[in-house]
């Protein structure tokens, strides 16, 4: 199993969210956070949350199986791109086990 993790521009996660859910993926999380990448934006201003940020992104998370990995970075990377800079990036990690809270059981497979 593999978590992918994608920072996005906070006006592409609907796109993302709603390509994955038709591709089979709708077990999601999006989270509200903030970045201090390299790019600038010209109008950038100080954050309210965080004092030391200026690019508002949101972060999804899903995990996944082995070979939908390709599949999933490509939805995320042909409807996160804009064309400016800045679009974000994705991080694929390898998952080595997973478990339900209610039952504690080991869960070995996803989608």
């Amino acid at each position: 199993m593999k978590e992918i993790k994608a920072f996005l521009k906070p006006g592409r996660a609907k796109l993302v969210v709603d390509a994955l859910k038709e591709g089979g993926f709708d077990c999601i999380t999006l989270s509200k956070a903030e970045g201090t990448g390299s790019f600038k934006s010209p109008d950038a201003f100080p954050s309210l949350d965080f004092k030391i940020t200026d690019s508002p992104i949101v972060k999804l998370e899903l995990v996944c199986n082995d070979d939908n990995v390709n599949q999933i970075i490509d939805i995320i990377s042909s409807n996160g791109r804009t064309t400016e800079r800045g679009d974000g990036l994705i991080y694929v990690s390898k998952v080595e086990t997973a478990y339900r809270i209610k039952s504690g059981e080991q869960i070995s497979s996803f989608y």
